[in-house]
This record gives structure tokens, C-alpha cells and sequence, in this order.
């Protein structure tokens, strides 16, 4: 059914996972998650879902499932939208790599940001709903959910700066002179630390959450591979920044798309929100931020590249094409440094 070995990994589970009946009688990975592969399976009384690291040699920090698992642990009790984890298994010898089981959630998934389909005033809804639980999100008390060591302390994006320069050179497979221009500009352009410092989701978009068959309630965020405690712009930023793509598969944006007319906000109307709801108010530029949203994304691309070459992608073909992008976004870094303002 697919490479996980079952007669490992079912024996692990009976142990493991509070209320699991075996056997495992279907097992189907997911398009999504290049990063860390993922797969739905089914028990003849409940459906899980398995996360595990991707075999092969990897980067030190990356595909962190134990993160994955240990923040979801804790917002489970304190956000609604968060799925419920059951056990972390970090012994390779189950099933060749790290990995954590997770309920499956049976939501709308929405791939297309322009959410084909909906009627105007759902897709306002539905946006409204994305742009609160973001605001949520960076109001956790990470004290009391018991992630105060979640992340280092200081400059935020000093540090993810360095993380990514460090994970982008790690990765890179030939010279790309627009990287090499957004490196330094944000290094020369980097903002004082303001002393924020909330939980950040690290790759917050329409297509990491699911929806409620019906209505517009937001059931679970997905894909928490990349949080940490840092500054609360990221994400805000990188949802700016998904939406400056191309629209359709590949992009996932809305480059183009007459939103008013579809009920989607605008940029600033989105940003206007978020800002209202946590009572804070905006910097004089957002620029930097939506810039270095481009290059954390390029680099992140590169790695995904970088794997398919070495064999050890998830979906190599996806992977490949992913990591053409790489240039591109560089350019929409640099584009986005006097934007925003």
C-alpha cells in the first residue's frame, strides 16, 4: 500500500495510541507535505494520521516531527482548531524515520486562495475566520501552554536570518545572484527588535488549514513543521507574500484576481484586521517583513530541490518543478523591499 512497514508499525500503534484497534486496513499518503511525508490511516472504527521525517540524510534542524508534536500537545487544550495528537514515536527502527500519530480531521481544504465555488459572502467569512485564528495564535499564553523554551530568546529575525542564509547555502546547487542580493539587503535593512515574541506558526496559508463542511469555521491548522517563538509578522507577512503568486495550483495566490469582486481583502484591508484584533499598531514599512517572507520561502525551496536531487523527496517530480521557483522569488523579495509601506 505504500512503504511503511506495516508489521512494525501496527504493533507500535496498539501500544502507543490510547483506544487503537487494529488492523491498519488502508493506508493512503497525502499530495501535501513535501517536507515531512504524511499519510491518512484507516482502522476499521477511526481514521489517523502519520507524520514522519523523510528517510535519507538530512539537515540537522530540519523535518523537526518532535516540534510538530510537542506544539500541537500543547495548544490542544487551549485553541479548538488544533488537532488532537496521540504519541511520538523518535526510534528510527519502527519505521526507518521519526514520526507521530495524529487524528484525521474530515475538513474543506482549500487549495485555491480564490476559493472557487464559495459565494462572495463566504469567502468573506472564511477570511475573516483565517485572519482571527492567526491573531489567536499570537495570543497564547506560551507560559501557561508550557512553551516558554519553544524558541531562543533575542532578535527573532537576526537569528532567522542566519538560520536560513546557513539552510539556503546548505542546499544551494548553483549561484543565484538575486539570493545572493536579498541576503544582503536584509542583513543591512534589519529592523530593531521590538520585543515581541509570541508562538509562530512558521507556514501559515488557506491550504495548512481545514474548514468545516459547512459554515466557516476554521477545525484544524496544519503543518507546524516550522514553529517557534519569534515575532508575530512572519506569518502575518507570509500570507501577504502567498498572495502576490501566480493563481492555480502551483502559485496558490492571487496575483491578478479582481478580490474585491470575490469578496477576498485586500492586502491592506487583511493586514488592517489583524493589526484591530490584537490591538497593536502597524509599523510605518512592511516591506522588510514581506521581503524576507520571499527569501525564507526560496530557501525553502531550495532544500526541497536539494532533496530531489539526492533521491530523498517525497515527490520528486513536484520537488523539481518547486525548486525552479527558487529565482523567482528572490526577485519578489527584492521587489517587496519599497512595497508595503
Amino acid at each position: 500500500m505504500t512503504d511503511l512497514d506495516l508489521a512494525r508499525l501496527t504493533p507500535w500503534l496498539a501500544r502507543n495510541v490510547p483506544g487503537f484497534t487494529g488492523p491498519v486496513t488502508q493506508v493512503t499518503k497525502f499530495d501535501v507535505g513535501q517536507s515531512n511525508p504524511t499519510f491518512r490511516l484507516d482502522t476499521a472504527t477511526q481514521a489517523y494520521v502519520l507524520r514522519r521525517k523523510p528517510p535519507g540524510v538530512l539537515l540537522k534542524s530540519a523535518h523537526a516531527v518532535d516540534r510538530e508534536y510537542r506544539v500541537q500537545k500543547a495548544l490542544s487544550m487551549r485553541m479548538e482548531c488544533v488537532c488532537t495528537v496521540h504519541a511520538l514515536c523518535m526510534d528510527d527502527s519502527v519505521i526507518g524515520s521519526a514520526f507521530y500519530v495524529m487524528d484525521f480531521v474530515a475538513g474543506r481544504s482549500f487549495l485555491d486562495p480564490s476559493l472557487p465555488g464559495l459565494e462572495i459572502g463566504e469567502r468573506s467569512a472564511i477570511y475573516a475566520e483565517m485572519n482571527r485564528v492567526l491573531a489567536a495564535i499570537h495570543a497564547v499564553d506560551i507560559v501557561a501552554a508550557g512553551l516558554e523554551d519553544f524558541g531562543p530568546p533575542g532578535n527573532y529575525y537576526e537569528r532567522q536570518l542566519a538560520r536560513w542564509t546557513k539552510q539556503y547555502r546548505a542546499t544551494e546547487t548553483g549561484p543565484i545572484a538575486e539570493m545572493d542580493a536579498l541576503i544582503d539587503w536584509l542583513g543591512q535593512a534589519m529592523p530593531p527588535d521590538d520585543g515581541q515574541r509570541t508562538l509562530v506558526h512558521g507556514d501559515f496559508r488557506i491550504d495548512n488549514l481545514l474548514f468545516s463542511k459547512e459554515g466557516s469555521r476554521c477545525l484544524a491548522v496544519l503543518d507546524w513543521e516550522l514553529s517557534t517563538l519569534g515575532h508575530p509578522y512572519a506569518d502575518l507577512a507570509g500570507v501577504i507574500m502567498q498572495w502576490q503568486l501566480p493563481p492555480g495550483e502551483d502559485g496558490r495566490g492571487l496575483a491578478g484576481v479582481d478580490r474585491a469582486a470575490l469578496g477576498i481583502p485586500s492586502d491592506a484591508d487583511f493586514v488592517a484586521s489583524y493589526f484591530a484584533r490584537r490591538g497593536l499598531t502597524p509599523p510605518e514599512s512592511f516591506g522588510f517583513y514581506v521581503a524576507f517572507a520571499f527569501f525564507r520561502m526560496a530557501a525553502i525551496l531550495q532544500g526541497v530541490k536539494k532533496r530531489a536531487l539526492d533521491g530523498n523527496a517525497s515527490n520528486p517530480e513536484k520537488a523539481l518543478k518547486l525548486g525552479t521557483y527558487v529565482p523567482r522569488f528572490a526577485e519578489l523579495g527584492l521587489e517587496a523591499r519599497d512595497s508595503y509601506g
